[in-house]
């Protein structure tokens, strides 16, 4: 079974309450410009407290973005967290922000 899914899976069998936020590269400025803007990002964030749960990241490069989700896993961030901290423009890490957003309904670009 693929990873994303099954991490999928455990937290929506536990009793943890969550919260999505997904973003599509086609609304990434980066990845319309290198032409590859198949893809989105996703964010799996507790409920109660804002903690990223998960992250699945399918597209162009993302070996160059899934740095910084497992960066914020590891010290136990927040989506708000990645929210505040800056993202040059046009970068593909950019989609990462906005699915962080996006887990409060406040995508700037969708």
């Amino acid at each position: 079974m693929d990873l994303c899914v099954l991490s999928f899976l455990l937290v929506k069998a536990s009793s943890v309450t969550y919260k999505v936020g997904k973003f599509p590269y086609i609304a990434n400025n980066r990845a319309r410009n290198i032409d590859d803007a198949d893809g989105m990002v996703k964010i799996i964030a507790d409920k109660e407290t804002d903690k990223i749960l998960g992250v699945h990241i399918m597209g162009p490069s993302v070996g160059e973005v899934i740095h910084e989700a497992c960066l914020a896993m590891e010290y136990g961030a927040s989506s708000e967290d990645i929210v505040r901290t800056c993202h040059s423009h046009p970068t593909l890490s950019e989609a990462l922000k906005e699915a962080a957003m996006a887990t409060y309904d406040k995508p700037i670009h969708c």
